[in-house]
């Protein structure tokens, strides 16, 4: 029972990660290059005028990408996205029904719901273990996302040339502000979809919310946790694709300084973030909801009807 358990908490996270990310893939390509990119970039393609990030700059950024690329290069690393993503949220899901099993029989809480202070614990545990066991993939994805086709043919290259111009240790540049910016974001990410999904059950009387009110949770519980990190979301960008874009950053307090001298605390550090109050709601919704959907339709599968989560 338990590594049926296992099993389809891997399954089902895996299917929420692909199919999340999948649909929000152009949105988040266009988020990291604004991320990523310094104003003298993206200046000559008549974006940021004022410096800032605004939803038209990534209209017409996504538009200009279409026009000069094609349309399938709004996909450009979802390849690598997949490949990443795949195994981070299989590993999340995962973990984080492990974690709040581990803290239920720590706490006393078995087959209850965690209080606040352990739901948000689990949550924290669950992201940091995932990023720790994924992390070259998404530098990688990274990587692809800012540069031309021309440069990187597929995933392999991109790991080839890293490691041959750059050194295998480039694979991890970024490792520490992922994991200070996971800790807030997995957490109060988990934390808020937890609790919205306990106080629905105890106002309205169902044991489950519908496909709708989960999508609503999960789209509150992204809004919340992505907010929380994004700064150490940008400052993980630029130390990435440094290597690429011309930069030389070699720690996250000096990654924040040049960035904040060179672009503005709000503009530098934010930068994107309004484009991330789109993608993000809708990724972390749909992720969530497929993840719960699925293990309610696999334990259905194996036990007949009747059996929710």
């Amino acid at each position: 029972q338990e590594k049926k358990k296992v099993l389809n908490s891997l399954m089902s996270g895996a299917l929420a990660g692909a199919v999340a990310k999948t649909a929000v893939a152009p949105l988040d390509r266009t988020k990291i290059m604004f991320q990523a990119c310094s104003p003298r970039v993206l200046y000559p393609l008549g974006l940021l005028p004022t410096g800032g990030f605004f939803p038209q700059e990534a209209y017409r950024l996504i538009y200009h990408t279409y026009l000069n690329e094609g349309f399938w290069s709004l996909w450009r690393g979802n390849s690598a996205t997949m490949v990443r993503v795949i195994p981070y949220a299989a590993i999340q899901f995962c973990a984080h029904e492990e974690y709040k099993q581990i803290l239920g029989n720590y706490y006393g809480f078995q087959g209850k719901a965690l209080t606040p202070f352990p739901r948000f614990i689990a949550g924290s545990l669950a992201g940091t273990t995932a990023a720790m066991l994924t992390y070259p993939l998404d530098m990688v994805r990274a990587r692809m996302a800012v540069t031309p086709k021309e440069m990187y043919s597929s995933i392999v290259h991109v790991f080839i040339r890293i490691s041959r111009e750059e050194g295998l240790k480039t694979l991890y540049r970024g490792f520490t502000p992922t994991i200070l910016g996971v800790i807030p974001y997995a957490g109060l990410s988990f934390f808020t979809y937890e609790t919205l999904k306990k106080v629905h059950a105890e106002h309205s009387g169902k044991a489950q919310p519908s496909p709708p009110e989960r999508l609503l949770f999960g789209a509150c519980a992204g809004l919340i946790g992505q907010s929380a990190s994004y700064p150490l979301d940008v400052v993980r960008r630029r130390m990435q694709t440094a290597g690429v874009l011309g930069h030389t950053y070699s720690s996250i307090l000096l990654t924040m300084k040049d960035i904040v001298r060179e672009e503005g605390l709000v503009r530098g550090l934010y930068k994107g973030l309004s484009m991330n109050w789109v993608k993000g709601p809708i990724a972390v919704g749909i992720s969530f909801t497929t993840f719960d959907l699925t293990q309610i339709l696999l334990r259905k599968l194996q036990h007949g009807p009747g059996l929710e989560r």
